[in-house]
């Protein structure tokens, strides 16, 4: 039976991040993907996800501030850059943009806040009933790029990476853990990180967690979102559109530019948590609904002048999330549940796996937010 002290299960942004982090400490790794690392079944595939600042929470504008060393320590030793900055304006009826403009003031971070008519004159691509927060540092992310090349960094440094490894059980075994795949196969581990993303709700019945564990964790709530790239209108090339988080009282859209995976033409609009509720990844049907691209064709003739109303690409993803929004990074004894990352974890990736190797080997305590008990 092969054996190793950590074990990641997941091979997403959170999992690869974990891996690289821990291996750059000289730890024995291996990674575990039931598909293939940065899986369209998964949350973490694609090049386009937003890295902004702006947060009611000044713990995540923080985080955020923690994690952009970390992007540019990525950029230099994978020799390839994830992000580019392009801006990032909030508005809408519903946002708190004076709250926003407020944690990042406290924060140190760059931005303006404009008028309704000040916001229409710098971009004509928008239509804008509010005034708008500006931050210059907010930029697009490649996700599957990230992913890729915090694998390629973890291996450099001795990790193991195996794909198309289902864990099927994880069961204690003389002070570690022995972990069985769906094809029988079987390895044991001294420390067992979970970050399996949609997969984690199907993964938590097989995990040796304590009743009073298992009860504190918050629900995981899974479900499949829309996403639609519509292209750029005459008149408004591709390097003036920044990303844009539009709030109203009952809603919330977002719009980034989509990056190679539209072929650099156009955005990529979708309603945030307003998918189809699944009981974890494996249910998921990548059916892009009638009604959902009825909805951004509407909101793009209404918010969005800059771009035709068209949709050339649309796809389906997956969010994780907590009711909270809150992220959970939290152990019982060997095992470590890192999850509940996607709808806004992108922008923390090279970060998250720095929380956990700090939290397991140098015991720096995690943000209370993030654990459960």
């Amino acid at each position: 039976m092969d054996s190793t002290t950590h074990v990641v299960i997941g091979a997403g942004l959170a999992g690869a991040s974990t891996a690289w982090h821990l291996a750059r400490r000289g730890v024995d790794v291996l990674v575990l993907e039931r598909d293939r690392p940065a899986s369209p079944r998964g949350s973490s595939h694609g090049s386009a996800r937003i890295f902004r600042y702006a947060y009611p929470d000044a713990l995540y504008t923080a985080l955020v501030q923690r994690a952009e060393p970390w992007w540019e320590e990525l950029a230099r030793e994978s020799g390839r850059d994830m992000m580019v900055r392009t801006g990032g304006i909030d508005h809408g009826t519903g946002a708190t943009t004076r709250e926003l403009a407020a944690v990042l003031e406290a924060r140190g971070v760059p931005h303006t806040v404009l008028s309704a008519s000040e916001a229409a004159d710098r971009w004509p691509q928008f239509g804008f009933e509010s005034e708008a927060l500006f931050q210059p540092g907010a930029g697009v992310l490649d996700a599957e790029s990230t992913v890729t090349g915090m694998l390629d960094l973890a291996r450099r440094q001795g990790a193991d990476v195996r794909i198309g490894w289902t864990v099927t059980a994880v069961e204690p075994d003389a002070g570690g853990y022995v972990l069985r795949s769906a094809e029988g196969d079987e390895l044991r581990a001294e420390q067992v990180i979970v970050a399996a993303g949609g997969w984690l709700p199907q993964l938590l019945p097989v995990l040796p967690l304590s009743q009073a564990f298992r009860s504190a964790l918050p629900p995981f709530e899974v479900t499949q979102e829309q996403a639609f790239h519509f292209p750029y209108a005459a008149g408004f090339p591709a390097e003036t559109w920044p990303t844009v988080i539009h709030r109203t009282t009952d809603s919330l859209s977002y719009a980034l530019p989509g990056g190679r995976d539209a072929g650099f033409q156009g955005l990529k609009i979708a309603e945030f948590r307003a998918g189809k509720p699944l009981l974890s990844a494996a249910d998921q049907d990548g059916v892009v609904t009638d009604s959902g691209r009825a909805l951004m064709i509407d909101k793009v003739r209404a918010l969005y002048p800059g771009l035709r109303p068209e949709p050339y690409a649309e796809t389906t993803c997956l969010f994780t999330m907590t009711p909270t929004e809150d992220f959970v990074i939290d152990s019982f004894e060997g095992i470590t549940i890192l999850s509940a990352c996607s709808g806004h974890g992108a922008k923390f990736a090279p970060l998250l796996g720095e929380l956990v190797a700090q939290a397991l080997i140098d015991r720096v305590p995690l943000p209370r937010q993030f654990q459960v008990r």
